[in-house]
């Protein structure tokens, strides 16, 4: 049973910075794509970063330049380095796994901005 754990979330000043992990278990194939979703309050889940297995990476528009995710394949986790945060980065963030047509998803971890 393939299974996702999120970590790392809190609360932090605008400006500041939080890393978030997520650790991967269970029987995966070595080819996917690991992301990172949120979801605000009243908001639609969105995109925020994806990378593949190959190390290709696609960031939401709205957070390039701040926002950098990372893999280890060998311990299956993947990582979100968030930087100069802002209020309106505040949601439940989300990992997932996509394996060929396959979505796996983990519980979500809170990251509040405060201004």
């Amino acid at each position: 049973q393939v299974q996702l754990v999120e970590s790392g979330g809190g609360l932090v000043q605008a400006g500041g910075s939080l890393r978030l992990s997520c650790a991967v278990s269970g029987s995966i194939s070595s080819i996917n794509t690991l992301a990172w979703y949120r979801q605000a309050p009243g908001k639609q889940r969105e995109m925020v970063a994806a990378i593949t297995s190959g190390g290709s990476t696609n960031y939401a528009d709205s957070v390039k330049g701040r926002f950098t995710i990372s893999r280890d394949n060998a311990k299956n986790t993947v990582s979100l380095q968030m930087n100069s945060l802002k209020p309106e980065d505040t949601a439940v963030y989300y990992c997932k796994l996509i394996v060929i047509v396959r979505e796996y998803w983990g519980q979500g971890t809170q990251v509040t901005v405060s201004s």
